[in-house]
């Protein structure tokens, strides 16, 4: 049965689910209760954004709020996740990730292969990515790539509930690191979401829109933005195929690739800053294995390379727009 439920809800949901399925997912992080089990249980956040609240009704002590040292505790779940359990750790903004980040990139991910692949390292580090909710230049960025490019390491950046609840349960289950990028900005989305329990396969990217003249490669929040570009264009009689690659790491180019050949025309829309970004190493990797197949340069679309803006003005003219990605198709169809 299916019913429509926002990211945020599915997010809640999918721990729910996966917490009384298996006694081993422990969840951590800052005010991720929020009070409850004290006088105003009631009102208990779960979470600066209420993603977890009334799963400490539910689970009790199984879900922990921690100091404010993302050192501390990100380590913490990492060893746990050695010890038999599978902690999912709350980063809550993934700029963040600059306190933490040696228990990321230099212990988990490295774990399985230097102990010649007897270690498991079973920890989903969730955290808030991108901007678009005036949260200013240290808790708006999109660091997608910098997790991607390590080895070891799984990324995964949904688009929707739909997709956040299976990739979420997916990623619990999951034996490696696994870095879940929740986009702030589509938390109140709504769409239908069975209430059963499913799991979304690692690197099955989504074709979201079928067409033949260009291929536009994307995710998270830049899914909506390209999908309102395709639809604008198609009243030009230009007729785009929209790809979610849904995980970074390990990531689909088999679609990606089976795409371009079809229609020989890339554009890659990327919310990260444009410097080594995914829509780069879309791109590289395209010309690189199909480059007989293009008939035009791909092109790449991403905000400007600065840290992003406080003022809303100026941050709606840094987030790639509909017609941003609009533009860099007709000028890759004019090539």
């Amino acid at each position: 049965m299916t019913r429509v439920i926002s990211m945020k809800d599915a997010i809640n949901e999918a721990l729910d689910q996966e917490m009384s399925r298996d006694p081993t997912v422990i969840v951590m992080g800052e005010d991720i209760v929020g009070g409850a089990g004290a006088p105003g249980e009631d009102d208990a956040w779960g979470g600066v954004l209420g993603v977890t609240k009334g799963l400490y009704a539910k689970h009790g002590d199984r879900l922990m709020d921690t100091p404010l040292s993302e050192s501390a505790y990100v380590g913490a779940a990492v060893g746990a996740a050695t010890c038999g359990l599978r902690p999912v750790a709350e980063l809550m903004f993934i700029d963040f990730m600059g306190v933490c980040f040696d228990e990321i990139f230099n212990q988990a991910a490295k774990f399985r292969y230097m102990f010649g692949g007897k270690a498991e390292t079973p920890v989903t580090i969730r955290a808030m990515v991108g901007g678009g909710f005036r949260a200013a230049a240290q808790h708006s960025q999109m660091l997608t790539p910098v997790f991607t490019h390590i080895p070891g390491l799984k990324v995964v950046c949904p688009s929707n509930a739909y997709d956040a609840k299976g990739l979420l349960i997916q990623s619990i289950r999951d034996n490696d690191p696994v870095i879940f990028c929740e986009h702030k900005s589509l938390y109140a989305d709504e769409v239908d979401v069975p209430e059963e329990s499913y799991a979304i396969p690692f690197a099955e990217a989504n074709i979201v829109r079928e067409g033949g003249d260009a291929t536009i490669v994307t995710y998270g929040l830049m899914v909506q933005r390209s999908m309102e570009a395709a639809e604008n264009l198609a009243e030009d009689g230009i007729d785009c195929e929209v790809i979610d690659l849904r995980t970074l790491s390990p990531i689909d180019m088999d679609t990606v690739l089976e795409s371009v050949e079809n229609t020989g025309r890339l554009v890659c829309v990327d919310e990260a800053n444009p410097r080594c970004s995914i829509a780069a190493d879309i791109a590289a990797q395209v010309c690189q294995e199909a480059f007989a197949k293009l008939k035009a340069a791909p092109r790449m679309v991403n905000p400007p390379h600065t840290p992003v803006p406080f003022s809303p003005a100026l941050e709606d003219l840094y987030l790639p727009s509909a017609d941003a990605v609009a533009s860099a198709v007709r000028k890759t169809i004019a090539s």
